[in-house]
Parts: C-alpha cells; sequence; structure tokens
C-alpha cells in the first residue's frame, strides 16, 4: 500500500509539472495572438488610411475643373486643413478656395448618413474655425467610392455637391440644375 501511496505522489507531482508547463505555453501563445492581432490592426489601419488618400487624391485632382463646370470659379485646392478653436478641434479633407467662396470636401470611401449629418455641423462651423473665411460663401461636398442607405440622396437634399470618384476620376452627380447651399 505504501508504493501505491508513493506512486500516485510521484504521479500527481508529475501532473502539475505537466500542467505548470501547458500554463507557460497558454502564456507564451496567448501573447503571440496578441502580437499578432496588434500587427494585424496596424496593417488594416495603414491600408484604411491609404485608402483614403487615395480617394482624396482622385477626388482633388478632378475638383477645380468639376466645380467649374458647375459655376463655382475656383482657383487652387488644399489638403487636409486641420486647425483646433476654443477647444474644438476640426478637420477637413480638402478645400478648393478662388477669393470669395470655398468648397469644403469631405472625402469618404463609403459614404453614410452619420457622416453627411456631421459633415453638415461641421459645415456651419466652418466660418467660426476657419477666420480667414469668414466673408466667404462656404459651400459643401461630399465625395465617396460608394454610398449606403441613401446617404447620397440626403447629400443632395442638404444640397451639398455630390461627388463619387469613379476610375481614374471623379464626378458630381448631381442634377444639371441642383443649386449648392452657402453655409
Amino acid at each position: 500500500m505504501p508504493t501505491e501511496i508513493q506512486e500516485i505522489k510521484e504521479l500527481l507531482k508529475g501532473l502539475v509539472v505537466a500542467q505548470k508547463e501547458t500554463d507557460a505555453k497558454f502564456k507564451e501563445t496567448d501573447a503571440k495572438f496578441k502580437e499578432t492581432d496588434r500587427r494585424i490592426n496596424k496593417a488594416f489601419e495603414l491600408f484604411e488610411g491609404q485608402w483614403g488618400k487615395l480617394i482624396e487624391s482622385l477626388v482633388e485632382g478632378d475638383l477645380i475643373r468639376l466645380l467649374r463646370e458647375r459655376g463655382i470659379d475656383v482657383h487652387e485646392t488644399s489638403m487636409r486643413r486641420k486647425g483646433s478653436h476654443k477647444g474644438e478641434n476640426f478637420e477637413f479633407d480638402i478645400i478648393a478656395h478662388n477669393g470669395r467662396e470655398i468648397v469644403i470636401v469631405e472625402v469618404k470611401t463609403t459614404l453614410m448618413v452619420e457622416d453627411v449629418k456631421h459633415f453638415i455641423l461641421k459645415l456651419k462651423k466652418a466660418k467660426e474655425w476657419m477666420q480667414e473665411y469668414r466673408d466667404y460663401n462656404i459651400y459643401g461636398a461630399v465625395a465617396y467610392l460608394r454610398d449606403q442607405s441613401g446617404s447620397a440622396a440626403l447629400a443632395e437634399k442638404e444640397r451639398l455637391f455630390v461627388i463619387r470618384a469613379t476610375g481614374r476620376s471623379a464626378s458630381i452627380v448631381n442634377n444639371q440644375e441642383f443649386v449648392p447651399k452657402a453655409f
């Protein structure tokens, strides 16, 4: 009988050692999974950022021509206007300007209704945030690769230019009688 107890004790000790080794391997595997997740997330953020910049470049390349065709005689564009005013941070993707009016363009890969609503709120504060444009007519535009849930229709209803990135360029999809709203 004492031999059996000794054998059981030895088996239990072996089990404890094996369990500790298994726990260590699980911790090592968990750390590897976390590192892999971190790398995937970083790669996804990089891809999303680069994809957004591609869409911005597509739109910006044709923007002056497109707006001139619609009666807004802009001469130049600025990309990625960022700032802070009274504790509020803001960013505008593209601004087309000429000296008396500007068109602020919000660029999205996928345009959603919430994007349109949020952009309109930003447009209403644009003159406050960017004092140099306080005497300008400010028009808004949304540019996108694809839209969801009627977001492009909402943007047009709100009298924003609606620009769709297509192939190697972009085009305004509002009808010819469209009149933009000045903010």
